[in-house]
């Protein structure tokens, strides 16, 4: 029996909307633009980080910093008040706090009623991802605004050694989060980025929940994988033997029952396809396209 598609497109689909103008670097930050880009999550989201906009930890090593901006809904003008910032980056050694209670150096604020948000932190540093190539230091951000679809994205500095050798900070949509270091008049380091939220129509949440579960690799019975849905958007977990990432990685829709990892550099890539049966059982076939051009292929059965 030929299988069916188990949502219509106009179900299941996600339209972006987003307006571009003129650029221009005022010396600090590229201005004009609407556009704010996405990047990847990183293994080290955690999620409910508790309510704070002060990360400084007293005896702990670190340039402190200044993190600030404002928040504009889709029409590039309007404020967008009461918008959650979630901060987390790593410590001054390079290692992230994926476990502790403290949740150092991770934290989330809302915006005012001009839209503005302000951090007070320490510069994150470059470390070594995984024994692979280094990565220059960001800041990760995730915007969660009614009405848009949750932002999630990276910010990296002109002064660091490693742009042009990492990936994800030398793809072309990374350009205008690339920030300058500033000061403060009374001579605090300072990073300013501005947000401008981009409109998507969410995936009806019924069809999300029948993709959410438990999965086993047919051609790898101790990778796992687990689907869930959280803040209206699909997560996926892939366990390679042991566990890499302390919450998962966010999905984006991009039809043809096919879902993406967003803020992949265009050289690499990272989507799951799914298929449902009609006898209900749920399969997906993820591609991996790694930064060498290789390309992995794994099938993913969904238990029970």
């Amino acid at each position: 029996m030929q299988r069916r598609s188990f949502l219509k497109n106009a179900a299941f689909g996600v339209v972006a909307v987003s307006t571009s103008g003129l650029i221009h670097f005022d010396g600090e930050r590229y201005v004009g633009d609407c556009e704010t880009t996405t990047d990847i999550i990183g293994p080290f989201y955690r999620p409910n980080a508790p309510l704070k906009t002060n990360f400084i930890i007293p005896g702990d090593p670190g340039v402190p910093v200044e993190l600030s901006g404002i928040v504009r809904h889709g029409d590039c003008m309007t404020p967008y008040k009461k918008a959650k910032i979630e901060l987390w980056h790593c410590a001054n050694n390079g290692l992230y706090d994926n476990d502790s209670e403290e949740y150092r150096y991770r934290g989330m604020t809302f915006t005012d009623e001009e839209g503005r948000y302000l951090f007070t932190t320490i510069l994150p540093v470059p470390y070594n991802a995984a024994g692979g190539p280094m990565r220059p230091a960001h800041f990760h951000l995730m915007i969660t605004a009614t009405g848009y679809q949750p932002l999630i994205t990276q910010l990296y500095f002109t002064s660091d050694p490693y742009i042009d050798k990492d990936p994800f900070s030398m793809a072309p949509a990374a350009k205008k989060r690339i920030l300058m270091i500033g000061s403060t008049p009374d001579g605090k380091k300072k990073v300013v980025y501005d947000i401008n939220m981009a409109e998507k129509l969410d995936v009806e949440p019924a069809s999300l929940e029948k993709l959410a579960g438990n999965y086993t690799c047919q051609e790898q019975e101790e990778i796992t994988s687990s689907i869930f849905v959280w803040n209206k958007r699909l997560w996926e977990n892939t366990v390679y033997g042991k566990k890499l990432d302390p919450f998962g990685r966010p999905l984006d829709y991009i039809g043809n029952n096919t879902f993406q990892s967003p803020g992949q550099p265009v050289s690499m890539s990272n989507t799951c396809q799914f298929e449902i049966s009609e006898s209900g059982s749920v399969k997906y076939t993820q591609t991996i396209i790694n930064a060498k051009g290789n390309k992995y292929v794994f099938t993913f059965v969904k238990k029970g």
